[in-house]
């Protein structure tokens, strides 16, 4: 997962490039608000000569009180630019700067770190050069079909057809991405191999890459081969610590086919540590697996069944396997 210094370049000349965007964006908003409120002008100068009157005051004559009601000033010029603008159906920020991230004000750092946002397009950029990326590009909201799912046979154990339930299902996923920067939620997918576990990931996955959330998708297998290799000090390899540390600070991690890899005391361990961590921390976590709920709390014990039946939504798909069902069509 680690970055070559032309893709790290790439992603500071990306942010370069937004910078420019804002300030363009920015002037062209200014030279609207000016040319349709031209008092506008004459306010915005206020503030800068009676700044320079002060200090030209405080410098010759050493007052040191030559800046006293400056904050007044500014205060009141703020305001009136407010009202002007109000008045004049501009929106309060029209003379701000606006940014894709606040949070990193388009730099891509924050308090000296890498901002979200940078490790978003850092995922991203990975994720382009992989299959998973190629995989979201066909399993996706816009793709996902009813056309496989059986609208006539109810189902007893949820009283609606199989079809009737997907929808529902896929109203919860809409749903999820809609909330995910509010609530940051977790979601179990339970259900057999082809009904939809995998597709509905990736449905989320590419949404919420798009919004430029960082999210880290492995198989089980995968994930806990990365967390074996750190913790038992096993790899010197940069990009797979780099993986590690992904893992543990993702706005969204997936977790496919839980159940698939090997199972034993240490994996069930590291697993409950890294559900109840991410549920602590507020990090959201999908996870598919074919296991029932009782067959899950047999292989990785009671704790972890009860911390995920506690703090994930759990949902379980029904019907057959729709993989199968898309080959015979075709």
């Amino acid at each position: 997962m680690a970055l070559s210094n032309s893709q790290y370049n790439a992603i500071l000349r990306e942010y370069e490039r937004q910078q420019s965007a804002d300030r363009r964006d920015l002037e062209k908003r200014l030279e609207e608000v000016r040319s349709r409120i031209p008092e506008m002008a004459e306010l915005e100068k206020q503030a800068g000569l009676s700044a320079m009157e002060r200090f030209k005051k405080a410098a010759g004559t050493g007052d040191l009180h030559a800046a006293d009601g400056f904050s007044g000033e500014v205060k009141a010029i703020k305001e009136k630019k407010a009202e002007l603008l109000k008045k004049n159906g501009f929106p309060a920020d029209a003379m701000d700067m606006r940014y894709l991230c606040p949070d990193c004000r388009d730099t891509g750092f924050a308090d000296g770190k890498k901002c979200h946002c940078f490790k978003a397009k850092v995922i991203k950029l990975l994720y382009a050069q992989s299959n998973i990326d190629r995989i979201m590009e066909k399993e996706n909201f816009s793709s996902f079909s009813f056309d496989y799912f059986d609208d006539k046979r109810v189902i007893t154990k949820i009283g609606m057809t199989e079809k009737a339930y997907m929808e529902k299902v896929l109203k919860i996923c809409h749903d999820y991405v809609d909330r995910f920067d509010q609530e940051k939620g977790s979601i179990l997918f339970l259900g057999n191999t082809g009904v939809g576990k995998t597709f509905l990931s990736n449905c989320i996955a590419r949404e919420l890459i798009e919004r430029y959330y960082s999210v880290i998708y492995l198989s089980a297998g995968e994930l806990f081969d990365c967390i074996s290799k750190v913790r038992m000090n096993r790899t010197d390899e940069s990009s797979v610590k780099e993986l590690y540390g992904y893992i543990s600070d993702c706005d969204l991690l997936i977790i496919d086919d839980l159940g698939t890899e090997v199972t034993n005391t240490w994996n069930a361990s590291n697993f409950f540590q890294l559900v109840n961590g991410r549920l602590s921390a507020g990090k959201a976590t999908i996870v598919s697996t074919n296991l029932s709920m009782t067959a899950m709390r047999d292989t990785y014990s009671e704790r972890v069944t009860s911390r995920i039946a506690s703090g994930y939504t759990v949902v379980p798909l029904y019907g057959d396997d729709i993989r199968l069902k898309k080959k015979l069509s075709e």
